[in-house]
């Protein structure tokens, strides 16, 4: 059976699933609010709320950073209380929009709270938003410039910085896209170990939506050679050919596991697509920046990874008015691979995606689930080494996406308009970025079977513990 006649045929049943999963999302925290009317009323905000705001929120909500409000003190928090009950209730912030009842939980860089966290705060708005004992405070957090490199901590100064041309946006005019190129500067081949992009300060990142860079070198037979990148991104391509890094609000960068990474080669250079929309004042000179850190010299990873737009719009997007829709798609493993992360992108109506996988065997597995998509919030969720999805040859990658066209959707800018592909927020997408690592037979055995020989391990620990307390 053809892909596209598959995604047809299912087309009812998964509408249906998404009608449901987006009532479900109105209905999913009240177990949450259960949870805070039960605790106990003497909830403060220095002794309980305070440590968890410094550690989950406060590096966006602090002056100069990204997020519209400050929660360092009790006075900030006790003026958006209503505002932070909302959100937290609704699992809307801190922006970790993953379906926690499914798929793969382990994740370097997991910023959700725990249910114990989220009570916590829900009964401290409901209890009456005590401030409670001053000398409960904890000293004031201490957080990175909002404007640095967010892998500082991890490995300093990048050790190369490659910065776009400087472009003037208007403070009222339709979106922009901006397609500068820039020479790396590279004059040897090295391998990247990390990479991040980041505007160039509090201005810049205003008005960035988001930025892709396309690396094209003399390379032949391969995705980043010169002549394929410029005819693939020519007018623009969101899944174009060379893709070496994407940003959006949400993304801090990528960190690529021993033995694999990206490489760079001499005469290379950066071909942008930076997608900018105004914001009521004049900007000048906005510039986006690619900070990239190497591997040592003469260090050579064994595999290289690859940055994959995996769509989910079939054969094609066209989402009717008032109306939930699905799309889907299919992609095939062509060698054993590591997925390194799940990052889903769509729009304005975007609420929910998922990937599954197919095994050649016939056996399905639903990796990761988002179910309640926030369209400015494009969050990478970047795998823990020992938990990244492991995929043989031949394995069918199943990309399903909802979009909700409904008044429902309080995001939705009219429910009355018909909605299809398109570069603007109002127009809509359905994609995954994955970071592919491909591996050979062989290491994909070995790591198969280091994988299965710590689960069993683990199993025999629990079992083993399982005895001893029930003989006591």
């Amino acid at each position: 059976m053809r892909d596209d006649t598959l995604a047809r045929r299912t087309r009812r049943g998964f509408a249906i699933l998404g009608a449901a999963l987006v009532a479900s999302i109105a209905v999913e925290t009240e177990p949450l609010q259960g949870q805070a009317e039960a605790r106990h009323a003497d909830v403060t905000f220095n002794r309980d709320v305070m440590p968890i705001f410094q550690a989950n929120c406060q590096e966006c909500h602090q002056p100069g950073s990204i997020a519209p409000m400050s929660l360092l003190t009790y006075r900030d928090a006790n003026k958006y209380a209503r505002r932070i009950r909302e959100k937290v209730a609704g699992q809307v912030m801190p922006p970790w929009h993953l379906d926690k009842s499914v798929g793969i939980q382990e994740f370097k860089n997991d910023r959700s709270l725990t249910e114990d966290e989220v009570a916590t705060i829900l009964a401290w708005v409901d209890g009456g938003r005590v401030e409670g004992d001053p000398s409960d405070l904890p000293p004031p957090a201490e957080f990175p410039d909002p404007n640095a490199w967010r892998l500082l901590a991890d490995f300093g100064e990048p050790d190369l910085v490659i910065a776009s041309e400087p472009y003037t946006l208007e403070a009222v005019t339709q979106d922009k896209w901006f397609r500068p190129v820039t020479p790396t500067g590279v004059t040897e081949p090295r391998w990247v170990k990390a990479i991040e992009i980041k505007p160039a300060g509090n201005a810049a990142r205003t008005i960035t939506h988001h930025v892709l860079a396309f690396l094209e070198q003399d390379e032949e037979d391969s995705p980043m050679s010169a002549g394929i990148v410029q005819a693939s991104t020519r007018g623009g391509a969101m899944g174009g050919a060379g893709l070496f890094m994407e940003w959006a609000v949400g993304k801090d960068g990528e960190i690529f596991p021993d033995g694999a990474g990206k490489i760079m080669l001499p005469n290379s250079q950066i071909r942008w697509e930076v997608h900018m929309h105004a914001m009521g004042e004049e900007v000048v000179d906005s510039q986006v920046e690619l900070g990239v850190w190497f591997y040592p010299k003469g260090q050579e990873p064994d595999n290289r990874t690859r940055l994959m737009f995996y769509n989910a719009t079939g054969s094609g997007l066209d989402i009717a008015p008032n109306e939930v829709s699905v799309t889907q798609d299919f992609h095939v493993l062509r060698y054993p691979a590591r997925l390194e992360n799940f990052q889903p992108h769509m729009h304005m109506r975007g609420k929910a995606m998922s990937l599954e996988a197919i095994y050649p065997d016939g056996r399905k597995e639903l990796i990761n689930q988002v179910s309640n998509f926030q369209w400015n919030w494009h969050v990478n969720y970047i795998y823990e080494d020992d938990a990244a999805p492991l995929l043989p040859a031949g394995t069918t990658l199943v990309i399903t996406a909802w979009h909700d066209n409904t008044a429902e959707n309080p995001n939705n800018p009219d429910p009355e308009q018909w909605v299809d592909w398109g570069d603007r927020t109002v127009d809509e997408m359905a994609h995954l970025w994955v970071d592919v690592t491909y591996l050979d037979q062989g290491e994909f055995d070995t790591l198969v079977a280091a994988r299965e020989a710590a689960r069993d391990l683990a199993e025999q620990s629990e079992t083993s513990s399982n005895s001893n307390e029930r003989n006591r």
